[in-house]
C-alpha cells in the first residue's frame, strides 16, 4: 500500500513541476473544444434552422406566383427578395446575381403557369364529371410543352446544399399546385350544374393517414439534437484523454533513464503496487479531464452563441464509461512509455497514433458520414467505442445495461495493452 501511496504522490508532484504538461492536459483541450464547436456549427445544423435569400421572379402574376412567394415567407426558411433597389428583378437579372455569388437561390415562376394548373384541374374534374354521369365540359388548355419553374444555385454551392434545398423547395411547390388543383376541384363540383352531388359542400380530403414524430425510448426521455456541441465536446474530450499518453510516456522513459525506475523496484514488495498508483493516479486525471470538458460545454457555449451541452439522465453510466476511457487512454500510455526507448520516439508515435485513431474513429467527423470500409475501420479504434458510449448515454438516453459492452471492450483492451507491456519489461529485466 506505501508503495502505491508512493507512487500517487510520485506522479503528482511531477505533474506539478511540468506547467507545460498541465497546460496541454487541461487548457488546451477547453481551447480545442471551443474552437471546433464554434468552427462545426453551422455544418452540424439542419438546414431548417437557417434563413436563406431567396431570389424570386414571379413572370405568372396569378394565384402560383403568389402562393409561392407567400408560403416560402411563412416557411420561415427564406428570406423572399423580389426587387433590387425598388425595382422588380428580370430572370436575367437573378441569374447573374447567382451566378456571382451574391446570392445562393433564385426561383422563376413561368408565365402561364396559373393557367397551365387550372387547365388541368379542368381535365380532371371532366374526368370526374363523365364518370359521374353529369353533363358540362370545362375548357381544357392543350400545351404542346410543359412548363417549369426554374431554380438557380450559385455554381459554388455544395451538393448536399443544393439536393436539401431542392428538395424543400419541389416539395412546396407540389403542395402548393396541389392545393390549388383541390380548390379548382372542389369549386367545380360544388357549383350550380353539379345537381347530383347531394350535400351543399363538398370536402376532399386527400391524406386519410397522418404522420406523427414519436421517441424511440421508453419513459423520460429528453429532446437532444445532434449539433455541434453535442458532438464536439465528448469526442475532443476523448482526444484529450488519449493525449495522457505524452506525459505518461516521457515520465516512464526518464525514469529508466535517470535510475529512479531501478530504485523503486529494488525496495520490498511487489512492482504491480507501482503500476497500480501510476494508473490510479492517471486515470483519475483523465476523469477530471473530462468533467471539466463537460463543464465547458455547460457553462461556456452558451455564452458563445452555442447549443448547451446536454449530458442526459444517468450520471453513474457517464462515470463509469469516463473510467473506461480513462483507463484505456492510461495503458496506452504505459504500452508506448514500455516500448520505446527514448522521449523523441515515444511523443513522436504517440502524438501521431492518436490523432490517426481520433480520425478513423469519429472524433473530428462523425463515422456515419464517412465511406462504408472507413467506418468498417473506425469502429476499431477505442475512442469511437468511447464516443459511441457517451452518444449512447447523451442522445439515446441509455443506461449503464445501454452501454456495458462498450465498456467491456475498454477494460479489455486495457488489460491487453497492459499485457503486452508487463512482458515487454519483463523481457527488458532479464
Amino acid at each position: 500500500m506505501l508503495r502505491l501511496l508512493a507512487t500517487i504522490r510520485k506522479e503528482w508532484q511531477l505533474l506539478l513541476r511540468d506547467k507545460t504538461g498541465i497546460i496541454l492536459l487541461f487548457v488546451m483541450p477547453v481551447v480545442l473544444i471551443t474552437v471546433m464547436a464554434l468552427i462545426q456549427d453551422a455544418p452540424f445544423k439542419d438546414y431548417q434552422d437557417i434563413k436563406f435569400d431567396l431570389l424570386t421572379v414571379d413572370n405568372d402574376h396569378g394565384k402560383l406566383g403568389a402562393f409561392v412567394k407567400e408560403g416560402l415567407a411563412k416557411s420561415g426558411q427564406f428570406n423572399i427578395i423580389d426587387s433590387i433597389d425598388g425595382k422588380p428583378l428580370t430572370e436575367d437579372e437573378a441569374r447573374k446575381l447567382v451566378n456571382v455569388g451574391k446570392y445562393k437561390i433564385s426561383i422563376i415562376v413561368p408565365k402561364g403557369s396559373t393557367a397551365e394548373i387550372v387547365s388541368n384541374a379542368n381535365r380532371i374534374v371532366n374526368d370526374i364529371t363523365k364518370r359521374m354521369g353529369i353533363p358540362g365540359s370545362l375548357p381544357v388548355k392543350l400545351r404542346p410543352d410543359s412548363l417549369h419553374v426554374t431554380i438557380y444555385f450559385d455554381p459554388a454551392a455544395k451538393k448536399a446544399f443544393k439536393s436539401a434545398i431542392h428538395q424543400a423547395v419541389d416539395n412546396f411547390l407540389t403542395q402548393v399546385e396541389t392545393d390549388m388543383l383541390i380548390d379548382r376541384i372542389q369549386r367545380q363540383l360544388n357549383s350550380k350544374d353539379s345537381s347530383h352531388v347531394a350535400s351543399d359542400t363538398l370536402s376532399i380530403r386527400l391524406q386519410a393517414v397522418g404522420l406523427k414524430e414519436q421517441s424511440t425510448g421508453t419513459g423520460k426521455q429528453l429532446d437532444v439534437i445532434s449539433n455541434s456541441v453535442q458532438h464536439n465536446v465528448p469526442a475532443w474530450s476523448i482526444f484529450a484523454m488519449f493525449f495522457i499518453v505524452i506525459p505518461i510516456a516521457g515520465n516512464m522513459i526518464r525514469e529508466r533513464e535517470d535510475g529512479s525506475l531501478l530504485r523503486m523496484k529494488l525496495i520490498p514488495g511487489s512492482y504491480l503496487n507501482i503500476l497500480a498508483g501510476k494508473m490510479l493516479f492517471f486515470v483519475g486525471i483523465c476523469v477530471v479531464q473530462f468533467y471539466l470538458m463537460m463543464l465547458v460545454g455547460i457553462y461556456l457555449m452558451p455564452l458563445l452563441d452555442l447549443p448547451k451541452l446536454v449530458m442526459g439522465f444517468h450520471q453513474g453510466a457517464t462515470l463509469v464509461v469516463a473510467i473506461g476511457i480513462g483507463l484505456a487512454a492510461t495503458s496506452y500510455g504505459i504500452l508506448i512509455g514500455t516500448i520505446f526507448k527514448t522521449p523523441n520516439q515515444a511523443l513522436n508515435f504517440g502524438a501521431i497514433s492518436i490523432v490517426i485513431l481520433s480520425a478513423i474513429g469519429g472524433i473530428w467527423i462523425p463515422l456515419e458520414v464517412m465511406p462504408e470500409k472507413m467506418q468498417v475501420i473506425g469502429h476499431l479504434s477505442p475512442l469511437s467505442w468511447g464516443l459511441d458510449a457517451i452518444n449512447d448515454i447523451y442522445l439515446r438516453n441509455g443506461d449503464i445495461g445501454f452501454v456495458w459492452m462498450k465498456v467491456v471492450r475498454l477494460v479489455l483492451v486495457s488489460i491487453a495493452m497492459l499485457t503486452i507491456a508487463g512482458y515487454i519489461e519483463k523481457r527488458r529485466m532479464a
